[in-house]
């Protein structure tokens, strides 16, 4: 169901589904339905993952109250974390880079600050930081990861 909840124009793990076009992807932008139902379809999956978003402008993030509990599944299963690049790579698509970029803070406090999400670290390192559009944010991101 993820892939079609946050489809990409690239393929994915399932050959048989279709990437979107870019005018797919405008279109989805022009319908303020099909945005609204983007956004809650993310919310969901940060609320699965122990996640809540603060502020719908800006994307601001923090822990839910199950966020102990979520985390040790995230921990556990490290497919998540092929899930989690492809929400980052669809929030790029459908315009919400500030979106990206509080996502992947999000990752980087919890696996190299409150060393909460160990098994998230790699992922968040080599993967989740490169799927943020902006080169001025994502070197900021890196510098945030190296201090």
């Amino acid at each position: 169901f993820l892939l079609r909840l946050f489809p990409l124009r690239e393929h994915g793990m399932n050959l048989r589904a279709k990437p979107l076009t870019c005018q797919e992807i405008e279109a989805f932008k022009k319908s303020k339905e099909v945005m609204e139902r983007f956004i809650r379809a993310y919310q969901l999956m940060l609320r699965f993952y122990g996640i809540i978003l603060v502020n719908q402008r800006t994307g601001e993030l923090e822990r839910a109250e199950n966020w102990t509990e979520r985390f040790l599944n995230l921990n556990r299963f490290s497919h998540n974390n092929l899930r989690i690049t492809r929400i980052l790579k669809c929030l790029g698509e459908m315009g919400y880079e500030h979106y990206q970029v509080h996502l992947v803070k999000f990752f980087l406090t919890e696996t190299l600050v409150n060393e909460t999400l160990s098994n998230v670290k790699r992922s968040a390192l080599d993967y989740f930081l490169f799927t943020i559009r902006s080169k001025q944010k994502r070197r900021e991101l890196v510098h945030y990861a190296w201090q």
